[in-house]
């Protein structure tokens, strides 16, 4: 039987209504399929994920345990078992970044997302750089730029972050030199002129100033700065620039929003912008972000084969993936094992995502593009293997913007409304279900605004119009469960490299 997947990004399952934007919201479609077909909620944080335990889930992780069917475990938990193992500090290619500062009298610039959202970086991995390069005796040579969160943590949480990192320079040595927010340092989605004031920020000190980092963050929020996300870069103190000769390294695990500034940096052939200065520096960055990009890494990926999209490929089948540019990536390279390359049969369509600061401003984001995308390739019929997402839950989650956040849940319910008869029209089975936890809590206990994904479970449902599958008993499981369901009920053989059982 042919199958459709659909991931309601940040969709996850709380009790509690206060705060609880999916509670809240009118979703008759969500609710009716709910209560008429299989239904069960699934792990999607944590070990379950290959993340720490009580880590919440993100949407890489989750769309990489979609496709691969196994637990694939994560760089969070690798480079915290590297700090207490010690096996970090045998490193080569921090050897190689203490041997150029020696030898070149230069500096060490650690650059990366200050928090303890375990997202995208942490703020444990960057102190333990901090006493390794203290302990080779390299320590007063490291610069820290700091990149204010906003979004993984508390929306103004940055000062202390500033305050402990402060501290632990004291201790190791290693200074904070600019500081700026991820809407400019880590931007993913080709805004070029976010990366480009980081670089001028790097590369020339130009930005605002600030006597201290702390100040520099009190200053942005005195300034109308509603979120660390959004604060200006600005340099803190004399801080000199990236100059010929230094080590740079980037300790954010995650790839997608390193990427933008590591290209300007080393690629050869950028063009995004003309970078007035270009220093020649040793680069190099915790993992892989791009296979194009010729620097050094300190953690490899682990390899996946036989993932879902390969096992249908195999099968000889046609599969299609559609999502808005945010989550494209996810629906590809991210679902695909972080593979780029399509798999033969399988097809892609990106929607557009809207261009505004932040999608509290248009909550509907580009659903209803994705849904008349869907809706058109559903009725073709020439596809065994479809898969949707949808954005909204969880980027309008992240602003923590309540009454938009239940706009959103409501303009997905209402494209759920229009695909589900047609999936059932042309005989496909429906999947429906999440990657990890946001909408369902938009703020913390004491009401404080809260733009994090959460540690939730979230919820499948099993929509099919065939009388057996109506009628399973679905049993409670994790994200890696999900590729073997597909399997099952499209006829595929499952791969032994898939750990990940069937729900029914």
């Amino acid at each position: 039987m042919r199958a459709i997947l659909i991931v309601i990004d940040g969709f996850g399952i709380r009790k509690e209504k206060k705060f609880n934007a999916i509670a809240q919201a009118r979703k008759p479609n969500y609710d009716l399929i709910f209560r008429k077909y299989p239904h069960t909620q699934l792990k999607a944080s944590g070990k379950a994920v290959g993340l720490p335990d009580g880590e919440m889930g993100t949407s890489e992780v989750g769309h990489l345990h979609l496709g691969a069917g196994r637990i694939v475990w994560q760089p969070l938990e690798k480079i915290n078992n590297a700090i207490r193992d010690k096996s970090l500090f045998k490193n080569a290619t921090l050897d190689s970044i203490v041997q150029n500062v020696k030898s070149k009298d230069s500096k060490i610039h650690l650059i990366g997302l200050c928090s303890d959202g375990g997202i995208h970086s942490s703020t444990m991995h960057l102190k333990a750089l901090m006493e390794f390069f203290h302990k080779k005796g390299v320590g007063e040579k490291v610069i820290i730029h700091f990149i204010s969160d906003g979004r993984d943590v508390a929306v103004k949480s940055a000062e202390k972050y500033a305050a402990q990192i402060e501290q632990w320079g004291k201790k190791y040595g290693g200074t904070i030199a600019t500081i700026c927010g991820r809407f400019y340092a880590m931007d993913r989605d080709n805004n070029w002129d976010r990366t480009l004031a980081y670089y001028k920020l790097l590369t020339e000190s130009l930005g605002g100033r600030a006597e201290s980092a702390s100040e520099g963050i009190r200053k942005a929020y005195e300034g109308g700065t509603e979120s660390d996300y959004y604060i200006k870069p600005a340099v803190v103190g004399n801080a000199k620039p990236i100059r010929d000769n230094d080590s740079v390294l980037v300790f954010n695990f995650r790839t997608d929003r390193a990427r933008q500034i590591t290209k300007a940096f080393v690629s050869s052939e950028f063009d995004r912008f003309e970078r007035a200065i270009h220093p020649k520096t040793y680069w190099a960055t915790f993992t892989e972000y791009d296979k194009t990009l010729n620097c050094p890494i300190i953690f490899e990926e682990e390899k996946v084969a036989n993932n879902l999209g390969e096992t249908v490929s195999r099968a000889g089948l046609r599969q299609l993936r559609i999502a808005e540019t945010d989550k494209y990536p996810h629906v590809t390279y991210f679902f695909n094992s972080q593979n780029e390359e399509p798999y033969k049969g399988e097809e892609r369509i990106m929607v557009p995502s809207s261009k505004v600061p932040s999608y509290d401003q248009k909550p509907e984001m580009s659903a209803d593009g994705i849904t008349a995308s869907a809706l058109s390739e559903i009725g073709k019929g020439i596809h065994d293997f479809i898969l949707i997402n949808f954005a909204n839950p969880d980027l309008v989650g992240h602003s923590a913007n309540h009454a938009a956040i239940i706009t959103a849940v409501e303009k997905v319910d209402e494209c759920i409304g229009k695909i589900y008869p047609e999936a059932m029209e042309n005989n496909y089975a429906l999947i429906v279900t999440s990657d990890h936890g946001n909408a369902e809590e938009t703020a913390y206990p004491d009401g404080l605004p809260k733009a994090s994904h959460t540690t939730n479970p979230v919820p499948l449902i099993l929509v099919s119009e065939d009388r057996k599958l109506s009628r399973v008993k679905l049993r409670k499981g994790g994200l890696i469960d999900v590729a073997p369901t597909l399997l099952k009920i499209m006829g595929l053989p499952k791969p032994a490299e898939m750990k990940g059982k069937p729900l029914f």
